[in-house]
């Protein structure tokens, strides 16, 4: 009874279905008619076939339950007949809609879930479900791949089943996928319903957007297979079908089949990293045949495969897919149960012998060999692209990345061979020697880079991988077997000059006794003071400065003084320059001290005829502009010792040959002038012995203050302003442009700062241009340069020195250059910075080298730099259509981001999963805040050093394993805490580590996570934010696992250790290398950050005796707790923020000496009494004090410190009176002090 019920009913559904469907059809052939289309409006038309398509297709799957099925389904059949109302009859719209009522109420009440769809029912939910995706792919998400490759899979589903049905395909061939399609319906149907968006409406939360394109994704995985099924059908039985309908699916096959195939390999790598560790056993190997497979899906057919081979490639690609797809099915599986995966990791090691078969397969059976071509090295600067292209390679062969493994072995024959033929061009003769070969070897090792980083990207990455690789290593190859023979045939003892670059020598104004001189009073006075007394024996003054800063000015303005004229009994003034002959510049100095013109002989000994002229005379030598060691031997080694008050004045911008040439007198490095001093050269110029009008005085001195300090500016400017007229008009014109007259000056500024920048080893190059990608007067610190120094492949550590310690080098040595500027205030990181010319100079050249440029977002740009910074601005139109470089094959190196947030509509659109040669990315949180989707993308990176980006993730997701190459991670998560174990065990090569809030372990986890005994994080040097500890048995020895720690910040959460009983602080004497230290203190009382009552005894403080600096932060401290902190032997910062220091006192006892500590901080603590002894702070140079209301007074034995250079007072102005009295007793005591009372900004305190 009940199933003749059941039959019943399913007839009455078919009754219904069909008559539903025949009325459908009808309302389509009449919104079709010609005559119709040209009087209904299109955009209505549409809105009706997607509202019916709706209809039709949730009435066939009204069994699965929908939630609202019948609100919903009710209020788009209203929609339909309220659209069709002016349309139709009344009878033919009332036939319709009672069929409409009567599908929605009896489907929804009697089909049963397990019931097998005819073929016409299918059918026509294939056509509605195409039907419905293609809006979204075409209307609704037009930019989004995702939603395109669901389309044509519906599409080619449906038009494959309509074959069928058709009777073109026999039942027969297809009896095992025809369940797979009703499933696939049903899949499609769940995720349009529960996704369902207003085609009216532009709004789309966020949270739903998110949540949509993850579901998506899945679902891919789910349906793609299914079109697999269908591909296999066709390249193994329908292949030689002669029906028409069969060829044309077909060849829309082949159209659609390469992206879909695309698309579900990089969807399903993405879901591996998040299910399957790297480290499993097969999971390198199936990742390294997902690479290869998608090398050959990356492809332009029509150009480089022969047609009527396609097809069989592409079902060699489907068969590698299909199997590729059920090892990470089984894979997952057997991680899910535990299971040994033995069989399935020996499955995987054939997968590598499928690479190499098909590879030649690819050579001589699929693909047409590419037309030669020729690359031409595009940048000017050759030394320095070699050396960044050997840093570049290095790095792939040590990032274990998956695309390396196919070209492993080329990569290093390429870097060996070019490592050979640079070594043969060290000197930079030898380029000019072989220039036809030298240009040879920068075109081929710029093809190298090409192709190796397409074939990365994936951009024609298959024809590089097969032909282009091959071909670029012969080229190579050949060229190393010119130079050996060449080598061969040079005289080994012609011995190795290594030079880093080109000398030019630098073209200089001669130097004029009327030129204006003004500024360096001070310094002019103190030089002629040691020319004309001292020591009688011989005496070198060295000026060092950056380059344009006045060195040669200022010597030339004493050397000229009467003074120093009548002082001496002999004087001589030699330009050196690069690139000089040692024996022309002394033949020059000997004419100048013996009033001749002799001329150069082979036969004359020029050093011992100068060195008889000097001996026995007080002499004076000006050895100006020298830039090597080796020069300064060569020319000083004549010069005659004796006890006469002879003297040599040295002008370098290399503070190295002033050290080198140092006898007595420490090298002056030479200050910028001050903006009264610019103000006084700019005036003289332009008005001579008069004074400048009022009108023109302000605009004057701002055109000197934009000078900024440099006196060959200041000069060049005065130039321009003496050669106009003297209005105000006019001034202002040169004020808004001032850096323009300088760049376009070619006369002066910029060829001085190139013949700087091309002395500089080539190593060092790139660290300079570095600064030029941040905004003018950046300073950066050294811990920031260790990090982006190193992220961006500019610096690398070597076997005996960490990149810390490289980094430290190389800043040394700029800075020896007088191309950077070094600020090492008492209490601050070390700073550097560039000149604002300097700066100019480097931008131009990063730019001709394309090494970096900054755009605005809706710039157009061929995006060819390495590093990239983009500021977004949401008012900017088309910004949309610019993130196709997003999507495109691009070589970036480097991509920041800042700006505004990215607009809700496009954020689906914004994908970096082809930037694959990415190394850093840093994406402001104003712009975007990664959700999981673009976070899997972005974990798929594997060759990022840096990653800074805001998230709100809870703990960092097992993808993360894939960054095996990471070094520093930068996270902006302020709502959220951030639980790093067990993830960042698999970040080996982490240095740094900041998050805003995180902790280690998840405090609410009922289970805690087993560490290993020889889990350690080796390379992590800082670990910043605000990580949060508090006691537990898994906390007590994490710091054991960071062995190499130098900076660290935590904050400690109030918690009782009941095996000491007493209140628990970490051990950190296991730190051995930790240098940096800063402790905040959150109570357990929640209503007072500060003190509880058991927190005011000492401290159990096991602090690493290296430590260097230490900050507290809302922590109760006592004075024995104090005093713990004394002994540390090391120390030289000690920083007190709002600490509670328990009873408001701090006795310091005999005992407590400070022995090494130079800057002592106090901000808002908690101290009204403060007793200091004689020898509590014998180093100490700096003492700042900041808001200490409740303290009276400085202890007064502050004023026996002789170290003591500043006290600066903020905000606590009742402690002025003792600091000043500090100062006075010093002055009496020592007959003169150096102390310093400093206010808020640096400002001079006066009693």
């Amino acid at each position: 009874m009940e199933k003749r019920k059941d039959n019943e009913e399913a007839n009455n559904s078919l009754v219904l279905f069909s008559a539903l469907s025949k009325d459908i059809a009808d309302v389509l052939v009449f919104l079709e008619n010609e005559e119709n289309k040209k009087t209904l409006d299109k955009d209505q038309v549409e809105k009706l076939k997607l509202k019916m398509a709706f209809i039709c297709t949730y009435v066939q799957l009204s069994y699965s339950d929908f939630e609202q099925f019948e609100d919903i389904m009710t209020r788009k059949r209203q929609e339909v007949e309220n659209l069709l109302q002016p349309l139709l009859d009344d009878d033919v719209l009332t036939s319709l809609t009672s069929n409409m009522d009567d599908c929605i109420s009896l489907y929804h009440r009697s089909y049963k879930s397990d019931a097998i769809m005819m073929d016409e029912q299918l059918d026509f939910l294939l056509l509605n479900l195409h039907h419905l995706s293609k809006f979204l792919a075409e209307y609704k998400f037009p930019l989004v791949t995702e939603y395109e490759i669901l389309q044509n899979v519906c599409g080619n589903i449906r038009d494959f089943h309509g074959l069928i049905v058709n009777g073109c395909i026999k039942h027969e061939m297809v009896e095992n996928v025809l369940p797979q399609f009703q499933l696939m319906a049903e899949r499609v149907g769940h995720f349009l319903w529960e996704n369902q968006t207003d085609e009216d409406s532009d709004e789309d939360e966020e949270n739903d957007r998110d949540s949509r394109l993850f579901q998506l994704t899945h679902l891919l995985l789910k349906i793609v297979p299914t079109e697999q099924e269908v591909m296999h059908i066709c390249y193994t039985n329908l292949k030689a079908s002669t029906s028409a309908e069969v060829g044309r699916f077909i060849k829309k096959l082949l159209e659609t089949s390469p992206d879909i195939l695309r698309e579900y390999i990089i969807q399903l790598q993405e879901h591996m990293i998040t299910v399957i560790h790297p480290s499993t056993s097969g999971a390198r190997n199936i990742h390294v045949m997902m690479e290869f497979l998608l090398l050959i899906l990356s492809y332009k057919p029509k150009d480089f495969i022969h047609h009527d081979k396609l097809f069989d490639l592409l079902a060699h690609v489907e068969v590698l897919t299909r199997e590729v797809s059920t090892l990470v099915r089984d894979l997952e599986e057997k991680l899910r149960n535990k299971e040994g995966n033995n069989q399935t990791n020996c499955a995987t090691l054939d997968l590598l012998e499928n690479i190499e078969l098909l590879k030649k397969d690819l050579k001589h059976v699929y693909l047409k060999a590419p037309d030669s071509s020729q690359c031409c090295f595009p940048m000017s600067d050759g030394p320095l692209f070699m050396h960044l292209l050997h840093m570049h390679l290095n790095d792939l062969l040590d990032s274990n990345a998956y695309s390396i493994a196919l070209i492993k072995e080329e990569i290093e024959l390429v870097k060996q061979d070019l490592e050979f033929i640079r070594s043969f061009f060290v000197d930079a003769a030898e380029q000019g020697l072989y220039k036809d070969i030298w240009a040879r070897v920068l075109d081929v090792a710029y093809e190298a880079k090409d192709v190796i980083d397409s074939i990365i990207v994936r951009d024609n990455g298959l024809v590089h991988l097969i032909f282009s690789l091959p071909i670029t290593i012969k080229k190579i190859k050949l060229i190393k077997e010119e130079i050996s023979a060449l080598d061969e045939n040079i005289p080994k003892d012609r011995g190795l000059i290594v030079v880093n670059s080109p000398k030019k020598p630098v073209e200089r104004k001669s130097l004029t006794t009327d030129k204006i001189i003004v500024g360096f009073e001070e310094e002019t006075n103190l030089i002629l003071r040691k020319l004309t007394s001292g020591p009688a024996d011989l005496d070198v003054i060295s000026i060092t400065g950056m380059p344009g800063s006045g060195k040669t000015t200022l010597a030339y303005k004493v050397y000229n003084d009467k003074s120093v004229s009548s002082h001496f009994d002999l004087r001589a003034w030699c330009t050196v320059d690069q690139g000089c002959d040692e024996k022309k510049l002394l033949n020059k100095i000997f004419n100048q001290v013996s009033d001749s013109d002799s001329k150069l002989s082979e036969n004359i000994d020029v050093p011992d005829k100068l060195r008889k002229q000097l001996y026995g005379k007080r002499y004076l030598i000006v050895l100006d502009d020298v830039w090597e060691t080796t020069t300064w031997d060569e020319l000083t080694r004549p010069f005659p010792e004796a006890k006469k008050g002879s003297r040599i004045i040295l002008t370098t911008r290399e503070k190295e040959v002033a050290l080198h040439g140092k006898l007595y007198t420490d090298p002056l490095d030479l200050r910028l002038l001050r903006p009264d001093e610019s103000w006084e050269l700019l005036e003289k110029r332009a008005f001579g012995n008069e004074s400048c009008p009022d009108e023109l005085l302000d605009v004057g001195k701002e055109i000197a203050e934009n000078c900024k300090g440099l006196p060959l500016v200041a000069d060049l400017i005065a130039g321009v302003i003496a050669g106009r007229e003297k209005k105000r008009s006019v001034w202002l014109e040169v004020q808004s442009s001032v850096s323009s007259f300088i760049l376009n000056s070619e006369v002066e500024v910029m060829k001085v700062i190139g013949s700087s920048y091309d002395h500089l080893p080539h190593h060092l190059k790139p660290c300079l241009l570095y600064f030029a990608s941040f905004p003018k007067d950046t300073s950066l610190t050294i811990y920031e340069l260790n990090i982006y120094l190193g992220a961006e492949g500019f610096v690398g550590k070597t076997e005996l020195k960490s990149m810390e310690e490289v980094v430290k080098i190389y800043m040394d040595d700029l800075i020896s250059s007088s191309l950077v500027i070094c600020f090492n205030e008492i209490g601050d990181a070390l700073n550097f910075q560039i000149h604002d010319l300097v700066h100019d100079f480097c931008l131009i050249k990063a730019r001709k080298e394309n090494l970096f440029d900054q755009i605005r977002s809706s710039a157009p740009t061929d995006l060819l730099p390495r590093q990239i910074t983009i500021d977004y601005d949401d008012d900017e139109e088309h910004f949309g259509l610019n993130f196709v470089m997003f999507n495109s094959n691009k070589k970036r190196h480097s991509l920041r981001i800042n700006g505004h947030k990215l607009d809700n509509c496009l954020s689906d659109t914004f994908h970096l999963r082809h930037l694959r040669l990415l190394r850093v990315l840093d994406m402001n949180t104003s712009f975007i805040m990664v959700n999981d989707s673009l976070l899997n993308e972005i974990c798929m990176l594997n060759h990022l050093r840096y990653l800074r980006i805001g998230t709100q993730v809870k703990s960092l997701p097992l993808s993360f394993s894939n960054l095996w190459n990471l070094e520093i991670l930068w996270v902006d998560n302020k709502e959220s805490t951030l639980i790093l174990l067990p993830r960042i065990w698999d970040l080996v090569k982490l240095r740094v580590l900041s998050a805003d809030t995180c902790s280690f372990f998840d405090m609410d986890a009922d289970e805690s996570i087993l560490i290993a005994e020889d889990t350690k994080l080796e390379n992590l040097r800082i670990l910043l934010g605000q990580l949060v500890l508090s006691y537990s048995k898994d906390t007590e020895d994490i710091f054991k696992r960071f062995p190499n720690l130098q900076r660290l910040e935590f904050v400690l959460k109030e918690s009782w250790d009941y095996s000491t009983e007493q209140h628990w602080f970490p051990k950190l004497d296991c730190l051995t290398e930790l240098e940096t230290l800063s402790l905040g203190f959150e109570s357990s009382n929640t209503n007072h950050s500060g003190s509880s009552v058991a927190t005011n005894r000492p401290w159990d403080f096991l602090f690493p005796l290296n430590l260097k600096e230490l900050c507290f932060f809302d922590f109760p401290l006592t004075s024995d707790s104090l005093s713990t902190i004394a002994r540390l032997p090391n120390l030289e910062e000690l920083s007190l923020y709002d600490t509670i220091i328990h009873g408001e006192e701090w006795n310091m006892g005999e005992e407590d000496t400070f022995e090494n500590l130079k800057f002592l901080n106090l901000c808002l603590p908690t101290l009204s009494k403060w007793e200091v002894g004689e020898e509590s702070f014998p180093n100490l140079e700096k003492l700042k004090l900041q808001e200490c209301g409740k303290l009276e007074e400085i202890p007064p034995s502050f004023g026996d410190i002789y170290s003591l250079k500043i006290i600066k007072i903020v905000k606590s102005p009742q402690l002025e009176d003792s600091a000043h009295k500090i100062k006075e007793y010093g002055e009496e005591m020592r007959g003169g002090s150096e102390l310093q009372i400093l206010g808020q900004k640096n400002i001079p305190l006066f009693k």
